[in-house]
């Protein structure tokens, strides 16, 4: 999963006009560069999501010996040479080995998460800058108590404890300790995909309505390797009615008590479907409460009947688009049930208990992949569906 980088920002681009008899100075000169700097950004963005290009390791290593007796303990790091990408398109070069120390004190006894970040520094603008003919690009390596923002570009992480203030490296990469460098985070610079899907699972007076929450998130991080061109983020958001639903492309509900909406929630409800967004109800096949009242909601309330996959066009999206389903999957030996209409998708057959590991772990390579494909075909249809309706507002701008 990912964050939501933004698009570049839509704005024409301005160059030189150049004729015989042209007098360049400064302003012109910085001008004409300037055009082809953001040129070069501005594709760079367009097609590429940042990250690291190559190197820029970190490694716990003893205090370097110059500095000075108060400051030689073992919170040091070194970050190796390297090269990555920021947001903006710019370069950051580090071209030797740079020693670090982190700084973070302990207040209490609970744990501290630190971020190692590096962010690109315009030597044209930063101050008291010696005026010299060639300047090198520059950058900051910085330690931060809060997540990485959209212009930093995260190193490592380390979860810090009052008993264990000292960095070192993991015993098991995959699964680092307090005072560990945690490397799992780091983003690589790749192609960008067409979207960063948002999606939350909706809470409601149902103790089994959170049952699928891990297999969702198991869900979107399959995206990246089954369809790259969707994205799904990195947190997913616990709702209900109340909440602002606008800014999700997908819903999703599971549970088998009956699903009843009051006046101000069937309105919430009805604004965020004709937005373009989709709730996808997710049902065991026993839950005869929730479907029936679910039928009932889509065909009085909201007018719009749900209808069998099997009923629509043989080359509707959820049956072909990324994936090709003659026959649905198969979970618990029976078939899943998909009904779809004015933006409700109805499973039948519990889909989201066979995207993830059951605690058995008796689950088949097979069974799961299916699941997980269907459930990508749910999800780009959420997307393709919005982005279509979206093209036809007079305000949309292409943003994520």
């Amino acid at each position: 999963m990912t964050r939501p980088f933004p698009a570049p920002p839509i704005n024409p681009f301005e160059r030189l006009q150049v004729a015989d008899g042209l007098l360049i100075n400064a302003e012109r000169w910085r001008h004409a560069h300037s055009y082809h700097r953001q040129r070069q950004n501005v594709h760079y963005q367009s097609l590429n999501q940042p990250g690291i290009v190559c190197g820029l390791g970190v490694r716990a290593i003893a205090a370097p010996k110059e500095v000075a007796a108060e400051y030689r303990d073992r919170s040091w790091v070194q970050i190796q040479p390297g090269i990555a990408i920021d947001l903006a398109g710019n370069p950051i070069v580090l071209p030797k080995p740079f020693n670090f120390r982190i700084t973070t004190e302990l207040q209490d006894s609970e744990p501290v998460m630190v971020y190692v970040v590096a962010r690109y520094r315009d030597p044209d603008e930063l101050e008291a800058q010696k005026q010299r003919e060639i300047v090198q690009e520059m950058f900051r390596i910085d330690e931060k108590s809060t997540p990485p923002d959209i212009w930093d570009v995260e190193l490592c992480r380390i979860r810090l404890q009052i008993d264990k203030k000292a960095i070192t490296q993991p015993a098991d990469v995959f699964f680092p300790g307090y005072g560990d460098i945690d490397l799992r985070y780091r983003t690589q610079v790749q192609a960008r995909p067409q979207a960063l899907l948002r999606v939350a699972q909706v809470n409601f007076d149902d103790s089994e309505s959170s049952q699928n929450f891990f297999n969702l998130s198991y869900l979107l991080q399959a995206l990246e390797a089954l369809y790259p061109s969707l994205r799904g983020g990195e947190i997913i958001d616990r709702v209900d009615w109340t909440t602002d639903l606008q800014i999700y492309d997908l819903l999703y509900l599971t549970g088998k008590q009956k699903l009843s909406l009051n006046a101000s929630e069937f309105k919430a409800l009805k604004s965020y479907l004709q937005s373009g967004g989709i709730l996808f109800l997710d049902v065991p096949s026993e839950a005869t409460e929730l479907i029936e009242s679910v039928q009932s909601l889509a065909a009085q309330e909201l007018k719009t009947p749900l209808k069998p996959l099997e009923q629509l066009r043989r080359d509707h999206p959820l049956r072909t688009r990324p994936f090709l389903f003659a026959a649905l999957p198969l979970v618990d030996r029976q078939t899943i049930q998909l009904l779809c209409g004015g933006g409700l998708i109805l499973a039948i057959g519990n889909l989201g208990s066979a995207w993830g590991l059951d605690e058995e772990l008796s689950l088949s390579r097979v069974t799961i992949r299916t699941a997980q494909e269907l459930g990508v075909n749910i999800l780009h249809y959420a997307w393709k569906r919005r982005q279509l309706m979206n093209l036809q507002k007079e305000d949309y701008s292409g943003q994520w």
